[in-house]
């Protein structure tokens, strides 16, 4: 047996390996979500992935591809219900958070021959991750990373100044769906992790706790990473410890990390 398959078949680092991949993406996706302001779009869309799951047993497809498609669906539904200006959009929203949601959760409750850990979806299950669960991380974490690398110019000026990056002849609106799209494979892949009603808190502390002492976008960038691999790593070890739930055992980690930060560091322009 070699190193891979000894590390691999042990619960623990397969848990370790599967956080820090989250964490490798959520990091400089979740600056766009501080910078932008997003962080109850992407609350919306996290809600919105236990509707994804509902339909991926209704129609007989992999969890986390149904969860991509019903992410992108709700960002779209967002985009053309926000042109009609009939409604703010924090309301709308708040509106397709919830409902989602629930209907997600009563879709679920119609099916009762399948067997869904709702706790485990809702507050992640982290030590439960399989050698497939890792190949979804990092695939989807490697497309991210790429989209980031190729569109990052791009998408900092339309991020700093939209008008302006639009008299330039960037195309903002398939920047933004391009936005969307790393969104939703994100919150696919870090279901697991966390749940859904906690991965937005991986995609903003980590970044938030970033912009504290950042000096440039690149370098908050670099933090967030950091941060979020300091909140895995402690969170789990916190769990093997004091026996604690794992998803909310990271969440808490990084959340002392960003009291640290912010009660002992000067502000940063970023």
């Amino acid at each position: 047996m070699n190193i891979i398959d000894l590390i691999l078949g042990d619960f623990f680092w397969r848990a370790l390996l599967g956080g820090l991949g989250v964490a490798l993406v959520a990091g400089p996706l979740g600056c766009f979500v501080v910078w932008r302001r997003l962080a109850y779009f992407g609350d919306t869309l996290a809600h919105s992935a236990l509707l994804g799951i509902a339909l991926s047993f209704l129609i007989s497809i992999p969890l986390n591809l149904g969860v991509i498609i019903t992410c992108l669906l709700i960002a779209l539904a967002l985009v053309l219900l926000s042109r009609t200006r009939a409604l703010a959009t924090d309301t709308l929203l708040g509106i397709l958070a919830h409902s989602a949601l629930a209907i997600g959760l009563v879709t679920l409750s119609f099916m009762p021959d399948i067997r869904v850990d709702l706790t485990g979806l809702l507050f992640g299950d982290l030590l439960a991750m399989s050698r497939q669960d890792l190949l979804w991380i990092y695939g989807g974490a490697a497309v991210v990373l790429a989209l980031l690398a190729l569109l990052w110019r791009q998408l900092l000026m339309s991020t700093i100044h939209e008008e302006l990056a639009r008299v330039e002849g960037i195309p903002v609106e398939r920047l933004r769906l391009a936005l969307m799209l790393m969104f939703a494979l994100v919150i696919a892949v870090a279901m697991k992790i966390v749940g859904v009603l906690l991965i937005t808190a991986l995609l903003i502390i980590p970044a938030a706790t970033a912009r504290r002492l950042a000096k440039t976008p690149e370098h908050m960038l670099g933090l967030a990473i950091v941060f979020g691999f300091i909140a895995v790593s402690g969170g789990l070890t916190l769990s093997w410890h004091l026996d604690t739930p794992a998803g909310p055992s990271v969440v808490v980690t990084a959340f002392l990390t960003f009291l640290l930060v912010y009660g002992g560091a000067r502000n940063s322009s970023y």
